[in-house]
């Protein structure tokens, strides 16, 4: 995943402090107050929310800390006294800090959960499906998940428009025709992960039917795959995540999974039940953004931070102001 280029906050260092003081190996300070203000839109102060400490965390890469601040701003908005503790490196370390108290509430992703986490090598094809799944089983852990967004943060492959055109691309079973018809153009940059996991590229092979010699295959760094992608001589087909904001600034044509092979990677939003049990409203404050957040709004988003490198808190407020979820203050 894509990291945020700038340095953690120092609320949120690693702790080395004794094991009583940590879980599962690190832990993290508490958080620092929002960096922006914002006023009230459609979310208006909550009564019960009002003065109600919360921490609100993110991963370290763009999309996330996007999130993670639009969270805390929108429960800003409702009356919260909100901490940030967006930027916490790896995502152990999050999913370690919801458990272990050090915050309250982020985004994560169910198919993160349920491969990463809980242990699952079959992922759930239908979204719903997939979010309940991880939502009963994350509930003997005492995590809520809720504000399921279609925003779907999963692998994909992309070409450039010339491929699109020369070979009439749009899916990915396109593509397995093009390895049978053209074979000198099925080459593919992939990245090392992806090109050793059964929800990766040997997966996929067995699922659309199609196999590539060795030679066919680049392994690139995540950032190398989307250049060498527009370029087209190192590779025709390129991995790609679906929300990055790289295929909307250079015009990648991203393929549908007509199979329906990849996990879904569906963002919501988990939060530890006892805060959620005192205080429901949360998902309240939450549902309604999820449900206007999808991988066209993230792409632009993303791409405001990453291409045209804008700060995110920044980005997370525009963007909920333009929604006319908060207004500047």
């Amino acid at each position: 995943m894509r990291r945020r280029r700038r340095l953690l906050r120092a609320s949120a260092l690693l702790l080395v402090a004794a094991a009583s003081a940590v879980l599962a190996g690190c832990g993290l300070s508490s958080g620092a107050a929002v960096p922006l203000r914002v006023g009230p839109g459609s979310i208006t102060p909550v009564r019960e929310l009002d003065g109600v400490e919360l921490t609100v965390g993110s991963k370290d890469f763009t999309e996330n800390i996007v999130l993670g601040y639009i969270a805390e701003l929108a429960l800003e908005a409702a009356g919260a006294d909100v901490q940030d503790l967006t930027n916490i490196q790896g995502s152990n370390s999050g999913r370690n800090a919801l458990l272990g108290g050090q915050m309250d509430l982020y985004w994560e992703y169910t198919g993160t959960a349920w491969i990463s986490y809980m242990g699952h090598t079959n992922p759930i094809p239908d979204p719903q499906q997939q979010f309940d799944a991880v939502a009963k089983a994350d509930e003997a852990n005492g995590i809520v998940w809720t504000a399921l967004s279609p925003l779907n943060n999963t692998y994909a492959f992309a070409v450039n428009q010339d491929a699109a055109a020369r070979y009439g691309l749009n899916s990915l079973s396109d593509m397995v025709r093009v390895v049978h018809e053209d074979p000198s153009a099925a080459t593919f940059c992939l990245e090392t992960e992806f090109a050793n996991r059964n929800d990766g590229f040997p997966g996929m092979q067995q699922a659309y039917g199609f196999s590539v010699p060795p030679e066919a295959v680049k392994i690139l760094g995540t950032g190398a795959v989307y250049p060498a992608t527009v370029e087209g001589r190192t590779c025709t087909f390129g991995e790609v995540f679906t929300t990055d904001g790289r295929i909307l600034a250079l015009n990648l044509k991203v393929l549908d999974d007509d199979k329906k092979f990849f996990p879904q990677y569906n963002a919501a939003v988990v939060v530890r039940k006892q805060v959620l049990d005192r205080y429901p409203q949360i998902s309240q404050v939450l549902d309604p953004i999820a449900r206007r957040l999808n991988n066209d709004v993230m792409l632009r988003l993303n791409a405001e931070v990453d291409v045209n490198g804008r700060d995110p808190a920044d980005v997370a407020r525009d963007w909920l102001v333009q929604e006319g979820f908060v207004s500047m203050p």
